[in-house]
């Protein structure tokens, strides 16, 4: 079946419509370079401060780190001053990205109380002027990442992109809640696809995805040019090439426990090549405890894997619980609600 893939998404060249959601404190080089393998068309890093660019942070610096093997990569970044996300857009260029993404979606109070993030976009004009100066600072495309607006009261997406054009941005992803919904409540894709409808830059939609079957219907149903997975990427880490497969009307990969056992093999590698033997070991479990929600048992090795002093234990333990869990819960599972707390 003939999707009309590959094509560009603005500047950059994607091979299907489905893309991993940049998320704070998911979304590192060892979890992109997984999920591009496994299928995404396109990665966004987590958020990394301007400001702590400016100030040459390490821990920043540490964030906007990648692998050759994620391209098409962009580094996303935050701020709310000019002159510092500036700065930061060269740096990004700098470091090799493939383009600058700027969170203007971000809820979180701490970000919000300093006018960053969502707060960014309840005055339009001036981030017009902001996103304006950015993109002329950089050869590579600046793209933004956005909500519906700041609540129910406010919804001004449109008016948001419509400033982001005319500075001269390559595309918008729209989350579609308001800054006030946090994460509660469901992503309205009627309004994303009234936006889409009257956009003249492309849109990529991103709210509530967990199965291939919403992926593809959100594509197709709203006319977005791409849609981001978020959380669903965590409780189904085939949910890309899946779509892919249903899109393209060809049987999908099954998620088989087999397949999982490897994916955590490879992402324990990936771990092991990027961080030294204690940030392996703290983000390993992290994602392990993620993996395990909703399987039998998995209150009590989430408990275990917090308190495992080595990364060969935690890994041994790990393969010693999902062997067994994997193959004795239905992949249907994969559909239920997931991290309703929070990533889109």
């Amino acid at each position: 079946m003939s999707t009309g893939f590959p094509r560009k998404l603005g500047a950059i060249t994607i091979e299907h419509p489905f893309i991993l959601a940049p998320m704070a404190g998911i979304t590192n080089s060892p979890f992109r370079r997984l999920m591009r393998e496994y299928g995404s068309s396109v990665m966004v890093s987590e958020l990394v401060s301007a400001n702590g660019i400016e100030y040459a942070s390490e821990r920043t610096f540490d964030l906007l780190k990648f692998h050759e093997s994620e391209r098409p990569l962009g580094l996303q970044i935050f701020g709310e001053d000019e002159e510092n996300l500036v700065k930061a857009c060269q740096f990004v260029e700098k470091q090799g990205a493939d383009f600058v993404d700027l969170n203007l979606g971000c809820p979180v109070p701490k970000v919000v109380k300093k006018g960053a993030g969502s707060a960014m976009c309840r005055n339009p004009p001036m981030l017009g002027k902001i996103l304006e100066a950015m993109v002329k600072s950089v050869k590579i495309p600046v793209t933004i990442k956005i909500r519906t607006g700041w609540d129910a009261n406010t919804r001004n997406a449109l008016e948001v992109v419509k400033v982001a054009a005319d500075a001269g941005v390559n595309w918008v992803a729209i989350h579609g809640r308001t800054r006030a919904q946090g994460y509660s409540g469901d992503a309205d894709w009627d309004f994303i696809g009234d936006v889409k409808a009257k956009s003249p830059l492309p849109i990529i939609g991103n709210g509530d995805i967990c199965t291939p079957e919403q992926a593809v219907s959100r594509y197709r149903d709203y006319g977005v040019d791409a849609v981001l997975i978020g959380r669903g990427a965590l409780r189904n880490p085939f949910l890309f090439e899946q779509s892919r497969a249903l899109l393209e009307g060809r049987e999908m990969p099954i998620a088989s426990a087999e397949r999982f056992l490897e994916l955590f093999g490879k992402q324990r590698k990936y771990l092991s090549e990027t961080f030294n033997e204690k940030g392996a070991l703290l983000h390993a479990r992290k994602f392990l405890a993620w993996y395990s929600s909703g399987y039998p048992g998995s209150a009590d090795f989430r408990k275990k894997v917090f308190h495992i002093p080595t990364e060969k234990e935690l890994w041994d333990t790990s393969d010693a619980f999902f062997s067994v869990a994997l193959r004795s819960r239905d992949m249907s599972y994969l559909s239920e609600p997931f991290l309703m707390g929070g990533h889109g």
